[in-house]
């Protein structure tokens, strides 16, 4: 198995030919970035994509739409519930999913598929603010490996190493931002996604040999997005002393996923 970090939380995933993407997005401006992420290696050609909630800097059903192969499915989390008001962040991916002629499929926690040569588990994530989201353990060739998208920090840690593990790659979200939407008010003075220090003990708690963090990108937008600060600083001292191998991948670079076979 070989992997490529393509930006923010996207990740390709290769066996025997054969890929996968897991939160691909192509526009940074998503998430108030000026900037374009790696593209997949093969236009046209994914055999499956990875959904782990329908935030648009997890989920751009047009990006999609040119990555997959005809009739690839994509897998995700069920719709968020409640009103139009409470629906603001995820209905436009719902809207572009449904026009987009895309195969989707909700993916219930602990339910598994075969796609080719990986095996695809989804486990339960907590979006911080409120809507539906899925943590993925992707197999194929004898190695393992773990996307928990934006989630905040959890206990069903324990439940999915129980289950899923180990883990010899876990790509883990860090910047632990501060958020103030126009649809949840009053604001929460609380980060929304796992610190740095939360990713590193998850990723203790899995059994991974190798931590990849994601989600993170200076992001400053005062009184809407505040990134915590000194993020891979942290991220690399925690993991350095917690026995687990940090790495940051050049962005659209292969790499292996080593570890345990």
């Amino acid at each position: 198995m070989k992997l490529r970090y393509l930006g923010w939380s996207g990740v390709e995933v290769e066996h025997d030919g054969q890929t996968i993407l897991i939160d691909y997005i192509e526009d940074g401006a998503a998430i108030f970035l000026d900037r374009r992420f790696a593209q997949p290696s093969k236009t046209g050609g994914s055999i499956a994509a990875l959904v782990t909630h329908l935030h648009c800097d997890h989920a751009d059903p047009a990006v999609l739409k040119k990555a997959l192969a005809e009739g690839a499915p994509v897998f995700r989390p069920e719709p968020t519930p409640g009103t139009a008001e409470i629906q603001s962040w995820t209905r436009p991916v719902e809207d572009a999913f449904r026009s987009s002629g895309l195969l989707t499929h909700i993916l219930e926690p602990w339910t598994e598929r075969q796609i080719g040569p990986f095996r695809i588990t989804a486990a339960p994530a907590v979006d911080g603010v409120g809507d539906p989201q899925r943590t993925y353990i992707v197999e194929a060739g004898g190695f393992r490996i773990l996307h928990a998208g934006d989630t905040m920090n959890h206990g069903y840690w324990w439940a999915i190493a129980q289950q899923a593990g180990p883990i010899d790659v876990a790509f883990m979200p860090i910047n632990a931002p501060v958020v103030n939407l126009p649809h949840l008010q009053p604001p929460s003075p609380f980060h929304a996604v796992m610190s740095p220090e939360e990713a590193v003990v998850a990723a203790t708690i899995l059994g991974a040999s190798t931590v990849v963090p994601i989600h993170y990108g200076d992001i400053k937008v005062p009184n809407a997005y505040e990134e915590t600060e000194n993020h891979i600083s942290r991220f690399k001292s925690r993991a350095e002393k917690s026995g687990v191998r940090p790495y940051l991948p050049p962005e659209g670079e292969w790499f292996p996923a080593g570890g345990r076979g």
